[in-house]
């Protein structure tokens, strides 16, 4: 699968691929989806791409003018390929790559993020399980993404976060937690 850098200071960059039975790199179409609701919140903020894969979530955040990305991943083939599109992407300056698996990262970080993306493997009920973990991670305005199957049901509400709204794109949904907002 071809992927690319959408728009903004990268726009068109080839993005290199983990290859693997557990990668599966978010399309296009629900990649332009993601960025199209957060596309007001995204300029200047502290991203967080968790269960990265190839970095592309991130990279397209630093594409469109977030201060700071932070990748995580356990994989090593995974860890390489997002160095390698960041220094492609000329955008490795404001990024860090994290090798651990993402529990460990999201229990044990200081960090504070305004954007959080989750795109864990399908099926093993992580989801559920690290949610409460991003939530105490993010900034008073936080939005959280998570990536899922449409037959996965993440929780309505995690610590002061709630559904503020669920996208579907064939089999996959996006689902949007934001604080204090109930489902629309």
């Amino acid at each position: 699968m071809s992927m690319r850098v959408i728009t903004g200071f990268a726009r068109g960059r080839k993005l290199l691929t983990v290859e693997g039975l557990d990668v599966r790199p978010t399309t296009d179409m629900v990649k332009e989806a993601v960025f199209s609701i957060i596309q007001f919140d995204v300029e200047g903020s502290f991203f967080l791409d968790l269960f990265s894969g190839s970095g592309q979530m991130g990279i397209e955040a630093l594409s469109r003018g977030a201060k700071f990305a932070v990748f995580v991943d356990s994989n090593k083939r995974a860890q390489e390929t997002i160095r390698q599109n960041l220094i492609h992407t000329s955008l490795a300056t404001n990024s860090r790559v994290v090798a651990v698996d993402s529990v460990s990262f999201i229990q044990s970080t200081k960090d504070v993020f305004d954007i959080a993306y989750l795109d864990p493997p399908y099926n093993k009920g992580i989801l559920t399980e690290i949610l409460p973990f991003v939530a105490k991670k993010m900034s008073e305005t936080g939005i959280i993404l998570c990536e899922h199957q449409s037959h996965e049901n993440p929780p309505q509400e995690v610590l002061d976060f709630s559904i503020s709204k669920q996208y579907k794109y064939g089999k996959i949904h996006i689902t949007v937690y934001r604080r204090g907002v109930g489902a629309q």
